[in-house]
């Protein structure tokens, strides 16, 4: 499907054959998180989809965006661009809402910016049809209750801390945490100031560490005083961050991706307890 389809035709695509659906790993994923990726897949399959992974991705870019790097970063896009146009897919989909924050936002401005119009166009059709893990489970594919439709499972406390640019750029609402509460077995502990940053902010955590640190401890605060056995996400980056900071406390809380919990089953379950490979 060349062209970019919207919600309400990608709903009616899927009610009458399974979805192509590209998988878009991100750096990180990839890099330190691919159980994330695996968890993604199983789900996506479990519904009867088929996932595919355009060959050749790498970066969105937002790393040089936000460091100021413009011309490094359009390389990046550029790649990213050529990959996802290569493949014949009906909508992609990545377990970040940052990364996908970067492909619908920052890489058309970034095209725009030096005047390519063909990269500019390329880059706002393949940011149309990219969506937030959540988004395509709960808009598309009309999941609402996890327990009953994926068969999730995880008899364990778990708190959730929504990540800012799904909040503030992708506007996710209550759609992960939500997810999260239909999961069967599942102990919900809210978290206190939920809606504040956990101080990683990509290269902001290196550059500015001290404000960084701050934040993370009020994060980790929060945090422990639910006292649940898991802080989940639904971004890797935010819960690398939280997780090492809730490790160098000494605490016993982990940190799992959303993915990681709704691909839980009673078959199949995640034990937090247990040491993860990645």
């Amino acid at each position: 499907m060349n062209e970019t389809p919207t919600i309400d035709e990608l709903k009616a695509v899927a009610s009458r054959r399974p979805l192509r659906i590209a998988l878009f790993a991100t750096c990180i994923v990839d890099a330190m998180y691919p159980r994330v990726a695996h968890a993604t897949v199983a789900i996506l399959e479990r519904l009867g989809h088929t996932v595919v992974f355009p060959g050749g991705q790498a970066c969105c870019g937002q790393m040089h965006v936000n460091s100021g790097h413009f011309a490094e970063g359009k390389r990046v896009i550029e790649n990213h661009v050529r990959a996802f146009t290569d493949e014949e897919y009906d909508v992609a989909v990545a377990p970040s809402g940052s990364c996908v924050a970067s492909v619908k936002h920052q890489q058309p401005m970034i095209a725009e910016r030096f005047g390519d119009t063909d990269l500019a166009e390329k880059a706002t059709c393949i940011g149309a049809k990219t969506l937030e893990l959540s988004q395509l489970l709960v808009d598309v594919l009309g999941i609402t209750d996890a327990a009953a439709q994926l068969g999730s499972y995880f008899p364990h406390s778990l708190t959730y801390h929504p990540s800012c640019h799904g909040m503030r750029l992708l506007r996710l609402g209550d759609r992960q945490e939500s997810l999260l509460k239909s999961v069967e077995g599942i102990d919900y502990r809210p978290l206190g100031e939920s809606d504040q940053c956990c101080g990683f902010g990509g290269t902001f955590s290196v550059k500015n560490s001290d404000v960084s640190s701050a934040m993370l401890a009020d994060k980790t605060a929060r945090i422990t005083e639910t006292g649940a056995d898991v802080c989940s996400g639904g971004d890797a980056s935010c819960l690398m961050h939280i997780g090492g900071g809730l490790s160098r406390q000494g605490e016993r809380t982990h940190t799992f991706h959303v993915a990681e919990i709704l691909a839980s089953t009673r078959e199949n379950p995640l034990n937090p307890h247990e040491e993860v490979n990645a």
